[in-house]
């Protein structure tokens, strides 16, 4: 009987580890393109930026930081506005869900591979949150010693304020 028991209760373990489905996958709301580009453009400024879950100084150019998303499907970044900010990104952009059911915003652009140093002429930016006031994604990002780090940017709309944004350690 007790053998009975303990076989059960591994069999009853086993299916709940095979059917579990992965916490905290974020759902896409049925309003997600209104939430991300407003009516026809939305500007979001970068509020904080965590690198591996430890989050990072603040300088200039991230504080003048600015993403806008439009209806037509289009983005671009203000980079290319601030001195030694890098160039302006100018990308197509669309939701994509993965086979896991995790949702990415998808950047698509030929001057990617020279602006954000890598390959493709994409970029998929895993959607944590999105509601009217807030974005948040997650990126990979190989650095100058050639080591993927995990980035994690929160946004919000370029209007409100932030309190504690011009961080430093």
């Amino acid at each position: 009987m007790k053998r009975n028991l303990i076989l059960l209760l591994a069999v009853s373990l086993f299916q709940l580890a095979c059917s579990k489905t992965e916490l905290g996958t974020f759902k896409l709301p049925t309003n997600a393109k209104f939430l991300l580009t407003g009516d026809s453009s939305k500007t979001w400024k970068l509020a904080r930026r965590f690198n591996n879950k430890t989050r990072i100084n603040m300088g200039d150019c991230f504080l003048s930081h600015r993403e806008t998303y439009k209806s037509d499907m289009t983005m671009h970044d203000n980079s290319g506005d601030h001195r030694d900010c890098g160039e302006t990104i100018y990308a197509d952009w669309k939701f994509i869900k993965d086979q896991k059911g995790y949702f990415y915003i998808k950047w698509t652009s030929k001057r990617l591979p020279s602006i954000m140093n890598i390959e493709e002429e994409h970029k998929y930016f895993k959607i944590l949150r999105l509601s009217e006031e807030q974005l948040t994604v997650q990126f990979e990002h190989e650095q100058f010693s050639n080591k993927s780090t995990l980035i994690t940017d929160i946004y919000v709309p370029e209007h409100l304020p932030i309190k504690d944004r011009e961080f430093h350690w």
